[in-house]
């Protein structure tokens, strides 16, 4: 394939909702060959199919569409919608649609692309990709382009992942994706102004598949593999308590990124008052947790508990136990001021303790945007002569608590919502 021929479908009327769409492309696109790929902007693939909201509310109508926020600034919302995508305004649009109305994405992009091909396939008897477009904004580049939302019959990404260029080096990540190509293309001839919201590809026929194919799902990147999933408006939300871990390793940079992160956090008197001790070892985290276990156990027998009892408690621990990676951050008052009265030494070490929270706050949280599970768990702070000597630390370093940290094996269980109102007094 040396060139290919783009061009718009002029004679459209206008969509309104229940109007079948396959039926008014082929009456304005007569001439389509077996091997064309259709691209339909998606505003009129939803008001065909009645994704048309009146009311002059478009902020409600984004957080009905918005399964979460990415960042905001102002009136600008970036937020990611039931399909996955993440976009501006969770795609809704109140541009070329009539004023007191918004547009809202297609319920199922894919599907509606399926219908438009077996539609038209039905009235001219020609087998074509169709591609169903939106306009995207990009990270870190200004102005925009269309990409694909929807697609049917036609290859969305050509994989050229272990071949070699021009120049025998390897391919290792490249994965083009056609789809999202042919998109920005067609927009050349569509444009935003121009009353054109259809547009024929010809010359691309080796891409146009026998059967529908996998859409355009499949350029939706999975959350696990997503390295700028966390905006700016979501990145604390993200850290969530993880009680159960994958066994897939955990990398050692990444959470020396995390330590990277916990030591940026304020405290007092231009100290830095954080270690972290990292028990990267399988055989140093069972030995500092069973010898926390046993002295767990012999306060709780020196407290009268029943053996019973004793054992459901141990229980609790088992969230350290069955993480692949632990970490121990420790509390050191280097550079703390000395006072002669108790009121103000008290004050001096609650003043150092807030650091340190602040630190495994700052931690906890870039485990999460790296990707990792977490779980603060206190116990190391009631053994604390224990741990420094299994651990091997310094009589003035304080355990405060264990991270355990891992992939997550499952999704965090939803938690009842919070009202910041119940937590404020105003005077």
């Amino acid at each position: 394939m040396t060139a290919f021929e783009v061009r718009g479908v002029a004679g459209l009327p206008e969509v309104r909702p229940g109007d079948d769409l396959a039926a008014l492309i082929a009456q304005a696109a007569p001439g389509l060959r077996p091997g064309d790929v259709l691209v339909v902007t998606s505003k009129i693939v939803s008001k065909a199919e009645g994704r048309v909201l009146p009311g002059d509310d478009r902020a409600e109508a984004i957080e009905r569409e918005t399964v979460r926020v990415v960042a905001r600034r102002g009136e600008t919302v970036i937020a990611q919608t039931r399909h996955g995508l993440v976009m501006a305004a969770a795609g809704v649009d109140a541009s070329n649609t009539e004023r007191g109305t918004v547009l809202l994405l297609p319920e199922d992009p894919d599907a509606s692309a399926r219908r438009i091909r077996h539609g038209l396939r039905d009235r001219l008897g020609v087998d074509v990709g169709v591609i169903v477009s939106d306009t995207f904004g990009r990270p870190w580049r200004e102005g925009l382009t269309d990409v694909a939302i929807g697609a049917a019959g036609v290859r969305p990404v050509d994989d050229l992942r272990g071949r070699s260029d021009a120049y025998g080096n390897p391919l290792a990540a490249t994965v083009t994706a056609l789809i999202d190509e042919i998109a920005a293309a067609a927009e050349l001839v569509k444009g935003k102004l121009s009353g054109v919201p259809v547009a024929v590809v010809r010359g691309l026929a080796h891409l146009v598949t026998p059967g529908d194919g996998p859409g355009a799902r499949v350029l939706v990147r999975p959350a696990d593999q997503d390295m700028f999933r966390y905006g700016s408006a979501d990145v604390v939300f993200a850290r969530r308590t993880i009680r159960e871990f994958s066994a897939d390793p955990v990398d050692p940079q990444a959470v020396r990124r995390a330590v990277a992160a916990a030591i940026a956090a304020p405290a007092p008197h231009h100290t830095t008052p954080w270690r972290f001790v990292l028990l990267e070892s399988a055989a140093a985290r069972t030995e500092l947790l069973d010898a926390m276990r046993d002295a767990w156990a012999a306060d709780l027998r020196a407290d009268g508990f029943a053996e019973e009892s004793i054992a459901r408690r141990l229980r609790r621990g088992d969230v350290l136990r069955n993480a692949p990676y632990l970490v121990v951050p420790c509390l050191v008052m280097d550079g703390s001021h000395a006072y002669p009265d108790a009121r103000r030494s008290a004050a001096e070490r609650e003043m150092f303790v807030v650091a340190m929270g602040a630190g495994v706050q700052n931690l906890l949280v870039q485990l999460a945007v790296e990707g990792l599970g977490s779980a603060w768990v206190s116990s190391t702070m009631f053994c604390r002569d224990v741990v420094r000597k299994v651990l091997g630390l310094p009589d003035d370093w304080d355990p405060m608590g264990a991270v355990a940290v891992g992939h997550p094996a499952a999704p965090p269980r939803q938690r009842p919502p919070r009202d910041p109102g119940d937590f404020i007094v105003t005077r």
